[in-house]
């Protein structure tokens, strides 16, 4: 490993590192521990096994076992709304998809495998990404491409996310973790105060914008997780079979 350069593994390979509340505690126990040590500078977040993050576990929501997941500390997966003062790359395979974009997105910079595919389909299983994925992406690609993925729910791959500028770089399959380190460790070869400064003042015009998003966010999504069709697409999603929308 890098000196000064932290690494989080999200740790649920078998469930395609879905996330529960035991991963949220987790991911937001590493980060601000991370946040506290001044022997580590820049983090890179990476997924174990074969994806990044496939997203919210869907049977824990279709169960309703998912406190803690969307309204603790950092808001869903305990970090993407987290406050953080040091930059987090994530080193991205596989797939990112809802939620597990959402955390993407929440990251600095973003290091992706060639054949990764991107996605929030929450709106084909009556939800809505309303961890930060759609107005995130909007701020970051042309409005009428983000308004396209998310309302219809399409997956696209590494090369596409690249030309929208979502990605930093793309590497060949299995390559993103250590070019991600790579990256990691150019930063710690600067001023740690001055990446700290530079890191703040390039958030400071998203932050100011989000603030008013994440309010608008959270009124449409509680009505949203609320409805009846949120729990169909679940259960279907989980009963493997297609969703009977009722329309509310």
């Amino acid at each position: 490993m890098i000196r000064f350069v932290g690494v989080i593994t999200l740790n649920r390979p078998e469930q395609r590192n879905s996330v529960n509340r035991a991963l949220s505690d987790a991911l937001r126990a590493a980060v601000k521990a991370v946040e506290v040590d001044p022997a580590l500078r820049v983090t890179v977040l990476r997924g174990a096994g074969r994806v990044f993050c496939a997203g919210m576990d869907l049977k824990a929501f279709a169960s309703r076992e998912i406190e803690g997941v969307l309204d603790g500390e950092g808001g869903f997966a305990g970090f993407v709304r987290l406050d953080r003062t040091k930059p987090v790359i994530a080193a991205v395979h596989g797939a990112a998809l809802a939620g597990g974009l959402e955390i993407m997105l929440a990251c600095d910079m973003v290091i992706a495998d060639r054949s990764t595919k991107f996605g929030l389909p929450e709106a084909k299983l009556g939800l809505l990404a309303g961890a930060g994925g759609v107005f995130r992406l909007a701020a970051r690609i042309p409005v009428v491409k983000a308004r396209e993925l998310a309302l219809t729910g399409r997956t696209f791959l590494a090369e596409e996310a690249d030309r929208l500028g979502l990605l930093n770089r793309i590497t060949e399959d299995g390559g993103a973790f250590d070019a991600a380190m790579v990256l990691a460790d150019d930063i710690v070869k600067s001023a740690p105060r001055s990446v700290a400064a530079g890191l703040a003042l390039s958030r400071y015009t998203e932050l100011d914008d989000e603030g008013r998003a994440w309010v608008r966010n959270d009124a449409l999504f509680a009505d949203i997780f609320a409805s009846d069709d949120a729990l169909e697409g679940a259960r279907s999603f989980a009963e493997k079979r297609a969703p009977v929308w009722v329309g509310h």
